[in-house]
Protein backbone atom coordinates (compact mmCIF):
# COMPACT_ATOMS: atom_id res chain seq x y z
CA UNK A 1 0.00 0.00 0.00
CA UNK A 2 1.63 3.33 -1.00
CA UNK A 3 1.54 6.79 0.86
CA UNK A 4 -0.76 8.09 -1.61
CA UNK A 5 -3.57 5.07 -1.06
CA UNK A 6 -3.35 5.48 2.70
CA UNK A 7 -3.98 9.33 2.04
CA UNK A 8 -6.89 8.51 -0.35
CA UNK A 9 -8.59 6.51 2.34
CA UNK A 10 -8.08 9.33 5.29
CA UNK A 11 -9.52 11.65 2.88
CA UNK A 12 -12.60 8.90 2.02
CA UNK A 13 -12.79 8.89 5.82
CA UNK A 14 -13.31 12.17 6.56
CA UNK A 15 -9.60 13.90 7.12
CA UNK A 16 -9.63 16.92 5.48
CA UNK A 17 -6.71 17.95 3.16
CA UNK A 18 -4.68 19.81 5.46
CA UNK A 19 -5.30 16.93 8.74
CA UNK A 20 -4.06 14.40 6.22
CA UNK A 21 -0.68 16.25 5.63
CA UNK A 22 -0.87 16.99 9.25
CA UNK A 23 -0.72 13.94 10.69
CA UNK A 24 0.20 11.19 7.94
CA UNK A 25 3.19 9.83 9.35
CA UNK A 26 -0.08 8.63 12.42
CA UNK A 27 -1.99 7.86 9.70
CA UNK A 28 0.73 5.54 7.57
CA UNK A 29 1.29 3.81 11.50
CA UNK A 30 -1.84 2.71 11.81
CA UNK A 31 -2.69 1.44 8.69
CA UNK A 32 0.50 -0.41 9.12
CA UNK A 33 -0.40 -1.98 12.23
CA UNK A 34 -3.89 -2.31 10.57
CA UNK A 35 -2.56 -4.49 7.58
CA UNK A 36 -0.43 -6.54 9.73
CA UNK A 37 -2.84 -7.49 11.77
CA UNK A 38 -4.62 -8.66 8.54
CA UNK A 39 -1.70 -10.61 7.06
CA UNK A 40 -1.59 -12.41 10.20
CA UNK A 41 -5.31 -13.17 10.45
CA UNK A 42 -5.42 -14.22 6.67
CA UNK A 43 -2.18 -16.63 7.50
CA UNK A 44 -4.08 -18.45 10.77
CA UNK A 45 -6.49 -19.18 8.25
CA UNK A 46 -4.41 -20.74 5.68
CA UNK A 47 -2.33 -22.66 8.48
CA UNK A 48 -5.71 -24.11 9.75
CA UNK A 49 -7.04 -25.30 6.33
CA UNK A 50 -3.79 -26.51 4.20
CA UNK A 51 -3.68 -29.40 7.00
CA UNK A 52 -7.09 -31.00 5.69
CA UNK A 53 -7.70 -29.98 2.06
CA UNK A 54 -6.33 -31.69 -0.69
CA UNK A 55 -6.94 -27.91 -2.98
CA UNK A 56 -6.11 -25.66 -0.29
CA UNK A 57 -5.40 -22.48 -2.42
CA UNK A 58 -9.30 -22.45 -3.42
CA UNK A 59 -10.27 -23.01 0.11
CA UNK A 60 -8.51 -20.57 1.84
CA UNK A 61 -9.34 -17.94 -0.93
CA UNK A 62 -13.11 -18.39 -0.15
CA UNK A 63 -12.07 -18.35 3.32
CA UNK A 64 -10.59 -15.01 3.39
CA UNK A 65 -13.58 -13.81 1.48
CA UNK A 66 -16.13 -14.88 4.06
CA UNK A 67 -17.47 -17.33 1.41
CA UNK A 68 -16.29 -20.80 3.46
Amino acid sequence: MTEENIKRMALEAGFSDGEADYCQSIIIHFATLVAQQEREACAKIADEWAVGYPHPSTVIAEAIRGQA
